[in-house]
């Protein structure tokens, strides 16, 4: 890995090899306004296609849960995000959605939620699960990470666990979709070389699997290709 570059307050490692990818599913213009409502919103997950498996399932591999809590404020959906705390051993700085390693014995549509009241505070009653998004594989920890859609009543009151994270985010959608906002990098040498995914946001770069979590949702929301 060559040295990385810094993110809001993280630093993002960069491979020696790295040649730019393809644009963003989007890119041409959204065909459709399920990120404008949620309404709407829930329209493009009920005609959204089961979501695709993470090869890494029923081989033992740990399994994690994350949510993605959506809410409508002004006239727009917004996406809540946290940022790392800056202490923590692993993904320290990072932007991620609430989430974690799941229990025995414990669904892992409960994992999201217990995850999620624990870091931000967020009532598990006060959230509908309306979807679930593909599943991803983590390289370097041999996991895999199942993300759970969640819609919530309004702009929530939440309160960062400082042990974990550092800040809340409350994202607009339309921000994320803006031109500039998106880019993919490839990483590696052909053929062994894996896209990469990233939205810069003021002050903080969203990338990994959260930026591959947002775009999944984003391509289902716009009726746009992703896989």
């Amino acid at each position: 890995m060559a040295e990385g570059r810094r993110g809001g307050n993280q630093v993002i490692p960069r491979p020696v090899a790295t040649t730019p990818g393809r644009p963003a599913p989007w890119a041409a213009g959204p065909r459709a306004d399920g990120w404008r409502s949620l309404a709407a919103l829930r329209a493009a997950l009920a005609s959204a296609p089961p979501p695709e498996l993470s090869p890494l399932e029923g081989t033992g591999a740990r399994a994690s849960a994350v949510l993605v809590p959506l809410y409508e404020h002004d006239g727009e959906v917004h996406v809540v995000l946290t940022r790392r705390a800056q202490h923590l051993r692993s993904h320290r700085g990072e932007v991620s959605f609430p989430g974690g390693g799941q229990e025995p014995g414990e669904a892992l549509a409960d994992t999201a939620l217990r995850e999620a009241a624990e870091e931000v505070g967020l009532e598990r009653s006060s959230v509908e699960l309306v979807g679930e998004l593909d599943h991803l594989e983590t390289v370097t920890s041999r996991s895999f990470i199942v993300p759970f859609v969640g819609i919530l009543p309004g702009r929530p009151s939440l309160h960062p666990n400082p042990t974990e994270v550092e800040r809340i985010l409350h994202v607009p959608l339309g921000e994320l979709l803006e031109p500039d906002v998106f880019r993919e990098e490839r990483w590696g040498l052909p053929p062994m070389d894996r896209p990469i995914w990233f939205f810069e946001l003021e002050g903080d770069t969203v990338w990994g699997a959260t930026a591959a979590v947002l775009r999944n949702l984003l391509a289902l929301l716009t009726g746009t290709e992703w896989r």
